[in-house]
C-alpha cells in the first residue's frame, strides 16, 4: 500500500540525518520505527488507562485509603523495626 505522508522540514531533516547515520535504509524505515513507537506508547496509554479505571471501581467498591493514613502506616512499620 503507498501512502504519501508530508513532513515539516524539521522531521525531513531528522528523516534524511537516519537514513545518512547507517541506522534505516530509506525514509519509509524511519517512519515505520516512529510509527511502532507510538503504537506502544499508545498502547501503554491504554493499558493505563485501563488500570485507572480497575483502580476507580475498586476504591468506590472497597473504599479508599487516604496518603496519610499510608504514611503513617509506613511510619508505623519503620518504628517498629527499629
Amino acid at each position: 500500500m503507498a501512502t504519501n505522508v508530508h513532513l515539516t522540514a524539521e522531521l525531513e531533516r531528522f528523516t534524511r540525518e537516519c537514513v545518512e547515520g547507517g541506522r534505516y535504509n530509506n525514509v519509509s524505515e524511519v517512519v515505520r520505527s516512529g510509527l511502532r513507537l507510538l503504537q506502544e506508547s499508545e498502547d501503554r496509554r491504554r493499558q493505563f488507562r485501563l488500570m485507572l479505571r480497575a483502580a476507580e471501581q475498586e476504591a468506590d467498591r472497597d473504599g479508599a485509603i487516604s496518603l496519610d493514613s499510608v504514611l503513617a502506616e509506613i511510619d508505623d512499620i519503620i518504628d517498629a523495626a527499629r
